[in-house]
């Protein structure tokens, strides 16, 4: 099956499954969802207010546009007792994002959930960020160092709260479309050019971000030590939403968007339940792929013999970065196995 057959029937198989309603309850818990300000990352903000968070972050690239969400929010569950805070986070900023750990690691006394759907699609006026093109260093390399500078508090909490905390991180089934023409280039990440194979970059992105998941919840599973981690990673596919995300594809493409959506498209509450469906997935969905609420198999490449020698690759170039941008993070994988 080719690459493309795959992801068509991947997506429309996908598309009409039926997403449950979340009814996980978070009371006491502390949550982060990043891009929070609209559509998938709005909507799982209120879903975590209504099931009851204790301490709710709205990280946003946009302090505006973040307390007007906050007041959405508010508005939707008037009575809740949930504490919402708007905290700055652009991840197109390797010091934002350090930043943003600082202040988690001097203000939270715990993290249950970290839920990152921040994330962007370009497509006509592709540029640059921290030197490398904008969409890899905000869905993946940035994802992947807010991760790892977070794992200590994420396992303090497991210890402290007896809990298993979750990384439930956006990932998308436009990963079984892409090529990934990069994979044999000496350095991945720096092949990624702007105005090269862009058609696919969103799709490469997040077929990265599932590669690195899977890496992740390897090294920090028994597999790697008699002591695992009791630290929970996912990744999740919310289907085909009417959000904004598609906002600066060429108009062309949009009407095609727009065309799917109206017959077919979820609601952004639904994509955000789908979302919330990984979060409370358990032990069982640990460095899993969760299409629409259900544990699926990634694509045949991800499965695949080259595929897993891409995720190695991906795996050492990605750490040797994150070094560079934070010298010994890629050392808190090792220190988040249970003593």
């Amino acid at each position: 099956m080719s690459h493309l057959v795959e992801f068509i029937v991947g997506f429309l198989k996908s598309q009409f499954r039926s997403i449950p309603l979340p009814t996980t309850s978070y009371a006491g818990r502390t949550v982060i969802v990043t891009g929070a300000t609209g559509g998938l990352g709005l909507e799982a903000a209120r879903h975590f207010t209504r099931l009851g968070a204790a301490r709710l972050i709205l990280a946003c690239r946009s302090s505006e546009r973040g307390e007007a969400a906050r007041a959405e929010v508010h508005k939707s569950h008037p009575d809740s007792s949930t504490v919402i805070e708007v905290w700055p986070l652009d991840l197109a900023s390797f010091e934002s994002v350090r930043a943003f750990c600082r202040r988690a690691e001097k203000e939270l006394d715990r993290l249950d959930v970290l839920l990152a759907n921040a994330g962007m699609l370009a497509i006509s006026e592709p540029k640059l960020a921290e030197g490398y093109e904008m969409q890899i260093t905000v869905n993946v390399i940035s994802n992947a160092l807010l991760i790892l500078i977070l794992l200590p508090l994420l396992k303090r909490t497991a210890a402290t709260h007896n809990v298993e905390p979750v990384v439930t991180v956006v990932s998308s089934i436009a990963h079984m479309q892409t090529t990934f023409a990069q994979q044999s280039a000496p350095h991945i990440f720096s092949a990624f050019q702007p105005g090269d194979h862009m058609d696919e970059r969103y799709g490469t992105s997040k077929l990265l971000v599932i590669l690195l998941v899977r890496e992740l919840a390897e090294r920090l599973s028994a597999a790697a030590s008699p002591n695992p981690s009791p630290v929970i990673v996912n990744s999740a596919h919310p289907g085909l939403c009417k959000s904004d995300l598609f906002r600066s594809v060429p108009t062309a493409g949009r009407a095609v968007v727009a065309a799917l959506n109206q017959l077919i498209g979820r609601s952004s509450e639904a994509g955000a339940s789908a979302l919330l469906a990984a979060v409370a997935g358990g032990r069982e969905s640990h460095g899993k792929y969760v299409d629409s609420a259900c544990i699926m198999e990634p694509s045949s490449f991800v499965r695949s013999e080259k595929g897993a020698a891409a995720q190695k690759k991906v795996w050492a170039e990605l750490m040797a970065i994150l070094d560079g941008v934070e010298p010994g993070v890629s050392g808190n994988v090792e220190r988040a196995l249970a003593a």
